[in-house]
Order: structure tokens, then sequence, then C-alpha cells
């Protein structure tokens, strides 16, 4: 599954190294072509508005805050951008927000929840 032909460069916030890696292999695999990795609110703000990304990915709990406050930041300044929130942390998101994929991430689960966020 791939998703909006359109869209090409990724933000991914989250503070674990090995979870951004993975997210952004598989976001490859999917034909995103650029990606840009924050572990803090203020890194994410400064990376979206230095380079617009066509999608974000965030967990949840990352240093200095959350995802959500990261996104919220981000698209008061530059508007709409789909997001798909990688967390462990669902529980806390469920409700409030979607799509949401839980980790350990599930390829085909973070393709559907992709399609679903550029179809919002």
């Amino acid at each position: 599954m791939t998703v909006h032909a359109k869209a090409r460069h990724v933000l991914i916030i989250e503070d674990e190294i090995l979870v951004a890696f993975e997210v952004e292999a598989l976001l490859a695999e999917q034909g995103f072509t650029s990606f840009d990795i924050a572990d803090s609110p203020a890194d994410a703000l400064a990376m979206a508005v230095a380079h617009p990304p066509d999608l974000i990915t965030a967990d949840y709990r990352i240093v200095g805050g959350t995802g959500v406050e990261a996104v919220e930041a981000i698209q008061s300044q530059l508007g709409h951008i789909p997001v798909v929130y990688v967390t462990g942390n669902a529980d806390q998101l469920r409700g409030r927000f979607k799509p949401i994929v839980d980790k350990p991430i599930s390829p085909r689960h973070l393709a559907e929840a992709c399609a679903r966020a550029f179809t919002r």
C-alpha cells in the first residue's frame, strides 16, 4: 500500500532513535523519500517550519512534552498536516485522535493508518 502520490517528506516525532529509524524504514517502503526526526516539541516545530512535512508521525511521550503538543504547535503555524500517532501509550489518545498505531509497530497497520490520515 502506498500513500498519496504527492506526499514525500515526513517529520517523525520520536525520542527513541531506534524506533524513529524503524518508522523511517517502513515509510520509505511506502514511497516517502525524505525524513526529519525530532525528539521534542521545540525541535519538531523548528524542523517543520524549516522543511514543512507532508506527513507527521508522533509518539505520545517525548522529551520535554508530548507529540500532541508538538503537532498542535506545528499545525497552528502551518495549517493541517496529516498525522499518524505511533505510540505505546495509545490509551492516552484513543477517542481524541486518529489514526493511531500501537507499538510494536505492524508494517501493515502503519500503511493503513497513513492511508487513513490522507483521507481525513
